[in-house]
């Protein structure tokens, strides 16, 4: 798609308006929804569309040995796959380093709740998160869909035979991982250093002048920032986007505890 000047300016006469091409508020975000539990074969999985972006991610547990500086811990190996449709303004090895930062700032899971015996065995959690349709926004829809993968997660009991040294595996007795902090991310197109847009789509990421993804935890923490480039934003645009994710985050969450309790209902 030519980034083109009719096209930016027809944009640009929208958003001068408070509202944007496709009819929504440059406020608003749009339609999201999660179904939790998508693939069968997977520990854990989610399906999380914004709008026409639709990402869905399934989580394997394996076995592993802890690392040797940390004993005590184990693994969490994120890998975003991005196929050609995706913007190339963002790469598969760009989002992945992403998604592993929220999960390393936000400490959504305490590497430590994953190890089964000290220096022995630990679980590693493989999180493929592959992208089906792309409307922009990848990196959104990315951080959803893992957070609710992981909530989805019942990981069975295990312990280590002291006479063979092997690890035994209860499969009636399993139990959910503790999540303990529920990052959500949210982001926003800039134009002109003075307009923002929040959830952009494939056309208003390609025409933006800069993007802004801000990472937020419970009561207003700041788990990360992510800007690539492009144009600068003033401290009182910063806040903004800052507030608003705030709100954002308080509209995933709800979301996400109303799917999983009409599962429990199920």
């Amino acid at each position: 798609m030519p980034k083109t000047a009719e096209a930016l300016e027809r944009c640009r006469s929208f958003l001068n308006e408070s509202c944007r091409p496709d009819g929504g508020e440059r406020g608003e975000c749009r339609t999201t929804t999660v179904n939790i539990g998508s693939i069968s074969t997977a520990d854990g999985s989610a399906l999380v569309k914004l709008g026409n972006t639709a990402v869905i991610c399934g989580v394997k547990a394996e076995f592993a040995v802890p690392p040797t500086d940390a004993p005590d811990e184990g693994y969490v190996v994120p890998n975003v796959d991005l196929p050609p449709l995706c913007s190339s303004r963002f790469r598969s090895q760009v989002a992945s380093q992403f998604i592993a930062d929220v999960i390393e700032n936000s400490q959504i899971i305490q590497k430590e709740d994953l190890c089964i015996s000290s220096g022995k065995l630990a679980w590693v959690l493989y999180c493929d998160l592959i992208c089906l349709d792309y409307d922009g926004n990848i990196l959104d829809a990315c951080t959803f869909a893992l957070l609710a993968a992981l909530k989805n997660i019942h990981l069975p009991e295990v312990s280590i035979n002291e006479e063979t040294a092997l690890a035994e595996v209860n499969l009636k007795k399993k139990s959910f991982l503790n999540i303990r902090t529920h990052p959500v991310a949210t982001s926003f197109a800039v134009f002109d250093d003075t307009l923002l847009i929040v959830d952009p789509t494939g056309e208003e990421e390609h025409l933006a002048t800069g993007t802004l993804t801000v990472v937020m935890g419970e009561e207003g923490r700041l788990s990360c920032l992510h800007k690539p480039g492009g144009s600068g934003l003033t401290g009182a645009k910063l806040q903004d986007c800052m507030s608003r994710a705030v709100t954002r985050h308080k509209e995933v969450k709800t979301l996400m505890d109303e799917v999983i309790k009409s599962m429990k209902h199920k």
